[in-house]
């Protein structure tokens, strides 16, 4: 008898989560029980998958969802960033891929709950762990901590995410189940009274329903406040996530894996991660069969595009950039089609359904096309491109020139006659060197580089540095120390270099009407602009595997980075970002200027590792 009541309790937990939040009612509530969430008063078991809004199309934000219900999932989980939604102080953004309301509402219309992570700090392999790159021009301020400064801002953030999202809570008619409150900050610091000062604001705010921490197991004491739900990242067993929790929640849950990893990221220059799915289908099975709720990061990742991706830099490790790739060998891949990890954790779910409830058909794989050869004819060399540049006696960082993110050239005297090093006391992160316009050599942050030796003939000559940001650090003790461009002195043969003028290049926005039919004669960085016709607007992967490094443009929509070292040789373009007939492409390439083809293939390829000096 008791076996049958046990069977029959599953079963309604489980039709209960994959039916989702519904459509014919708004009225429900979520509250805590002692070993299971509530929902409407029955336990509830939460299957989560994490998907962020701006790195997927907002014109593909359903077709997403429906892939998310398709592989048994009820909730989804997404980040909230401060830097898309206050690029410069003052001034908000919800608007277009940033309507974060837009996709939660979405969300609702397809039966889907959501968790919402809207802490200011979001890590996720994004820029400066999503924070705003003008944080660092207010003298004084420190981000996770008490610092007046920092708490200001912070405040009129989440304030302005409250006035979009709060009204979507469960216990105000809408579908977020619950807020997270900060993000692994046990991994950061440990100070009670921070964390104390975040839960205030997020009420302040609106956040009136279930607000809960999540850090990994080690850090899960130093992150958690007590009064919040405890959540776990990255530890699936379950006699483990259940003490864990226990300990910090008086002897109770429920039992949430905050962060369940199906896979990882990538970084430039090392091989791409991809785990197979039998690794984790046992897991899974064993995960949900004891009614722990969980989280999948990623469910999907989609793509970071623009110049948006993080990087990882820790003493024991170099300076990581990570690709714009986000595929993360999740189930969903970076198209948004299912893979066969998708299908057997699909199969998995499945088995723990009711008998008489069955998933949703898998939609069909998207179609996909091969771009025939687009050759462009009009091209600008970067130093022809850029405008009236800023006088200083020293370098200028990007912040000083109120510049967040893209690339900039610093240009100076240098007197020859002698073959010396040349020095940069802190590049960030990436440079190219020329003397009066001819490239003389690279230097590579992730490689320890800062230095080249350089002949300079006799006489008084020009010198250049291309620096290009290539993404704040987004996890760790730096944070703090994330200014780009040249932080230091620069000098040649132990001399230190005066009388320096610095053109920025953000290039949010490309000037198409700068860019003449005229051919770049001397190998500086080189934008490129073409065009292609489409008949059937499709899915497809521009391939970059004979280009060198730069970032390319699609009807106006900055798709990612490339870079010859891989693990990345394409960038996905969206058949969404496609018009019927003649469509523009922008392209900006460092190294390999005289590259003017580009192809397109039918897949992507992700795993494909270059020694390339």
């Amino acid at each position: 008898m008791k076996k049958t009541i046990i069977n029959f309790l599953n079963a309604v937990v489980f039709l209960a989560a994959l039916l989702g939040c519904g459509k014919s009612s708004d009225q429900h509530s979520f509250t805590l029980g002692d070993s299971t969430f509530m929902l409407d008063n029955k336990p509830y078991q939460i299957i989560s998958g994490e998907i962020h809004y701006p790195r997927v199309p907002r014109e593909a934000w359903r077709a997403r969802m429906k892939m998310a219900k398709a592989m048994g999932l009820n909730t989804i989980g997404t980040y909230v960033f401060w830097n898309l939604h206050e690029p410069e102080k003052g001034k908000f953004d919800f608007s277009g891929n940033n309507d974060i309301a837009a996709f939660v509402k979405i969300a609702k219309e397809e039966g889907l709950w959501v968790i919402l992570r809207p802490s200011p700090y979001v890590c996720a392999e994004w820029e400066f762990g999503g924070y705003p790159y003008w944080l660092q021009n207010e003298k004084g301020l420190e981000v996770r901590s008490r610092e007046k400064q920092y708490l200001s801002e912070y405040k009129k953030y989440i304030d302005e995410i409250g006035k979009q999202l709060a009204p979507l809570q469960i216990n105000h008619g809408g579908n977020i189940l619950m807020v997270q409150v900060e993000n692994e900050y046990g991994s950061y610091g440990a100070d009670k009274v921070y964390l104390e000062m975040n839960r205030k604001m997020f009420l302040e705010a609106g956040f009136d329903g279930l607000l809960y921490t999540c850090d990994p197991e080690k850090d899960i004491v130093k992150g958690h406040l007590k009064g919040l739900m405890p959540a776990i990242n990255g530890q699936d067993n379950p006699l483990k996530v259940k003490q864990a929790v226990r300990s910090l929640n008086q002897g109770k849950g429920p039992f949430f894996i905050a962060e369940w990893y199906p896979a990882w990221f990538d970084w430039w220059g090392t091989p791409h991660h991809k785990v197979p799915a039998d690794q984790y289908t046992g897991k899974l099975d064993t995960v949900l069969k004891e009614g722990i709720s969980i989280n999948m990061y990623m469910f999907h990742g989609g793509s970071t595009r623009g110049f948006m991706n993080g990087a990882n830099f820790r003493d024991s490790i170099p300076f990581e950039p990570q690709i714009s790739s986000y595929d993360y060998d999740a189930p969903l891949d970076e198209a948004g089609n299912a893979t066969e990890k998708f299908m057997k954790f699909r199969e998995v779910i499945a088995k723990h359904l009711p008998k008489d409830y069955s998933l949703p058909q898998v939609p069909e794989a998207k179609p996909s096309m091969a771009l025939t050869s687009i050759k462009f004819d009009k091209e600008i060399g970067i130093f022809d491109y850029m405008g009236a540049g800023k006088v200083n006696e020293d370098p200028l960082t990007f912040e000083d020139m109120n510049q967040a993110y893209g690339y900039m050239v610093y240009k100076t005297k240098i007197a020859g006659g002698k073959k010396a090093e040349l020095k940069i006391d802190g590049l960030r992160d990436y440079g190219i060197v020329f003397i009066d316009g001819e490239r003389k050599g690279t230097m590579d942050r992730r490689l320890g580089q800062e230095q080249t030796i350089l002949d300079v003939p006799q006489g008084s000559h020009t010198l250049e540095i291309f620096v290009e940001n290539m993404g704040r650090i987004n996890f760790g003790p730096n944070l703090l120390k994330n200014k780009k461009g040249i932080i230091g002195d620069v000098t040649f043969g132990g001399k230190i270099l005066k009388g320096w003028t610095m053109y920025g290049l953000p290039l949010d926005k490309v000037d198409v009407s700068k860019i003449s039919a005229v051919k770049s004669q001397k190998k500086t960085p080189v934008l490129k602009l073409g065009s292609f016709d489409v008949v059937n607007p499709s899915d497809t992967y521009l391939d970059f595997r004979r280009w060198g490094k730069g970032v390319v443009w699609v009807n106006g929509h900055n798709l990612g980075k490339y870079w010859s070292i891989g693990p990345q040789q394409t960038i996905y373009l969206p058949a969404e970002w496609l018009k019927k007939g003649k469509n523009e492409i922008i392209i900006l390439e460092l190294n390999k200027p005289e590259a003017n083809v580009l192809t397109g293939l039918e897949q992507p390829i992700l795993d494909q590792v270059n020694n390339d000096k």
